[in-house]
């Protein structure tokens, strides 16, 4: 396997028996946020608008942590298996990725 072998063509990622489930839960914040946007076309009250942009980052949060625990399910797993560089490269890649978050 490569460095990146979650990336090889025809692998699954880990997330794809929950993909419809994110799809969907990306439909609801999509339209979450066309709410906001109508919110402030319509001048609504600041704290209204504000306590809906939390919801929106909370279920992004939600969604990333989940995709987060498919890779570490799949990818970082497997990776575990083959150990030596590929693993280091899986781990590297989660930290850093967790290190993005942290920013938010």
């Amino acid at each position: 396997m490569s460095e990146n072998s979650c990336h090889a063509e025809g692998h699954t990622h880990g997330y794809i028996e929950e993909k419809a489930r994110y799809l969907a839960r990306l439909k609801r914040i999509e339209g979450q946020t066309r709410g906001i946007h109508r919110m402030i076309d319509e001048e609504q009250y600041c704290i209204d608008i504000l306590t809906q942009i939390a919801a929106v980052n909370s279920a992004l949060k939600n969604v990333a942590f989940g995709l987060l625990d498919d890779h570490l399910a799949h990818c970082v797993k497997d990776a575990a298996g083959l150990g030596g560089e590929e693993l280091d490269a899986k781990l590297k890649e989660v930290s850093d990725a967790i290190a993005r978050f942290s920013k938010t």
